[in-house]
């Protein structure tokens, strides 16, 4: 069903299931990149490990040919904020790489992003990975049926501006996600709660903090894809898709629906199956 004033689609229990399958592909997929995330692998080595491994899976890749970008991941390493094209670049020690995958099953699509470091990294960098993962997992425990969309982007921001000074992308939101891989509402990082549309069962959203070690500035490159920081200082990308049920949130593409991290944030998983 389409809500028809704000063009949110709102998904049956069978749809958000058939979401789940596609969350499920995405959430192993990212278990399989981390694994092989090393000195001297390249991006394109990386993307071919997510290919085989959505397709060997019966499921099919959401970013291959999507606008015309040439991936089934976006690799994006230090500077690189998000929608980096994979290719001939070579990991190295002390790199920082966010591996965004997203995958469709049955028509539905699945979005989930993780940040890696590449052997040994500085604190600084692993401070700033830690930091990006956390807001958003503070934004799922804030986020409770009858709240509204902002609820999740303040608790975003409250959580990076608490613990660091680094930069919130602006530019780069989360977004709705079903049917299509980016639909409406579109669901920032940053804001005042209390506001947008109301999170009702059925709503399924893509969220997706990304910080910067500096400033939050950034520009495309000539590709039309990269995006990268002003500064040139490291990036970091953390994304899940989930929905909401009366039991609480479902992290649709973690792979235990999110248990683990909501339980220490004293929030009860909310999962339909599993």
């Amino acid at each position: 069903m389409i809500f028809k004033d704000r063009g949110i689609e709102i998904k049956t229990r069978e749809q958000i299931l058939a979401m789940r399958a596609a969350g499920l592909v995405v959430g192993r997929t990212l278990e399989l990149l981390r694994d092989a995330v090393k000195p001297g692998i390249s991006t394109g080595e990386l993307d071919a490990i997510a290919e085989d491994n959505i397709r060997s899976s019966g499921a099919t890749p959401s970013f291959l040919g999507y606008h015309g970008f040439t991936g089934s991941i976006c690799a994006s390493v230090n500077d690189e904020i998000v929608h980096g094209i994979p290719g001939s670049r070579v990991l190295v020690e002390g790199d920082l790489i966010s591996i965004d995958c997203g995958a469709i099953v049955d028509g539905w699509h699945g979005d989930a992003a993780i940040t890696v470091p590449v052997g040994t990294v500085g604190d600084d960098l692993l401070e700033l990975a830690r930091i990006c993962e956390e807001s958003m997992w503070r934004g799922f425990a804030a986020a409770k049926l009858g709240g509204r969309l902002t609820d999740i982007s303040a608790a975003v921001e409250a959580h990076v501006r608490a613990n660091s000074s680094y930069g919130i992308v602006e530019d780069f939101v989360g977004h709705g996600i079903g049917s299509a891989m980016h639909q409406p509402p579109n669901v920032p990082n940053f804001g005042k709660p209390g506001r947008g549309p109301k999170l009702v069962e059925g709503l399924a959203l893509a969220v997706e903090p990304m910080l910067t070690l500096g400033k939050q500035d950034n520009h495309t490159l000539d590709d039309d894809w990269t995006v990268v920081t002003d500064d040139g200082r490291a990036a970091a990308h953390t994304e899940h898709t989930f929905t909401l049920t009366p039991q609480g949130p479902w992290v649709l593409t973690a792979l235990d629906g999110g248990a683990a991290k909501l339980a220490e944030l004293g929030v009860t998983c909310g999962a339909l199956a599993d």
